[in-house]
């Protein structure tokens, strides 16, 4: 099974090139399942309904989210009823939505879970202890799991990646914006890599108009953050290919296109 995994989408930016670039990447690429993380993807912070449909609409099969899922008021009023919108699984118990989905395919069936790290983050539940839970469920129907950990440091998703090793096919991190050099494979066999990256603002500071951030870090000044409407865009993924029998990784590839790495057909 080919996976197509694209990283955090922020605001109008992030969504055109989605627009641009996902017909492109299924067409050269002919992933079996889509991911994207749709935590940033309506101004800079959460998502829509809107949004979501349109990511299921443009090829997606599942779309993650993370410490922005609630910023958007309107979610409560559609996460229960979108099957394939994942949020983060250790928040706590009570808390609307669902952290492991089930996507069918031609390939199998895969199972899309997503959690949060807690180092420099909200004190949600364990993450640990919560991957123990999923991946036991998850194993009960399928060999093919996606886990896309939404977390601050290389430390706590290196850990996750090691915890997880041959017990999930991939796991992707997310949040930081920055896509890492590091995509490899575990020696159990999990595909991994710390940061997927973000598709959105190139020229921005992680998707923020960067002369805001700027103007924080020199005054330490409260500075409300924009996601700049024009300039140059990228789209950051992640392409991984899995065993459809063992639930194994067999081959990663890191995607990067912008201005300094175009997308050739």
């Amino acid at each position: 099974m080919r996976i197509l995994f694209i990283g955090d989408v922020v605001g109008s930016p992030g969504r055109d090139m989605v627009e641009t670039y996902l017909p492109k990447l299924k067409k050269k690429f002919q992933p079996a399942v889509t991911i994207i993380n749709g935590e940033n993807a309506a101004s800079g912070k959460g998502i829509t309904e809107k949004i979501y449909r349109r990511f299921l609409e443009l090829g997606a099969q599942a779309v993650t989210l993370g410490n922005h899922a609630w910023d958007k008021k309107e979610i409560f009023e559609f996460i229960d009823k979108a099957d394939y919108l994942v949020r983060p699984a250790n928040f706590p118990e009570g808390t609307p939505g669902r952290g492991l989905t089930y996507v069918k395919t031609p390939k199998g069936e895969i199972a899309v879970i997503n959690l949060q790290g807690r180092t420099f983050m909200a004190p949600n539940d364990d993450p640990f202890r919560k991957a123990d839970e999923l991946i036991e469920q998850a194993s009960k129907r399928t060999s093919l799991i996606f886990l896309d950990f939404h977390a601050e440091t290389t430390s706590e998703k290196q850990a996750m990646g090691w915890y997880v090793d041959g017990r999930v096919s991939v796991q992707v991190g997310t949040h930081t914006h920055v896509q890492t050099a590091d995509e490899r494979i575990l020696p159990e066999g999990t595909g991994y890599i710390s940061d997927v990256g973000m598709t959105g603002p190139y020229d921005g500071i992680l998707g923020m108009d960067r002369e805001a951030v700027l103007k924080r870090f020199k005054t330490n000044l409260p500075v409300r953050f924009e996601v700049p409407k024009t300039g140059r865009a990228q789209l950051s993924a992640f392409l991984v290919d899995v065993d459809d029998k063992t639930g194994k990784t067999v081959k990663v590839k890191r995607i990067l296109i912008n201005d300094d790495h175009p997308f050739f057909e």
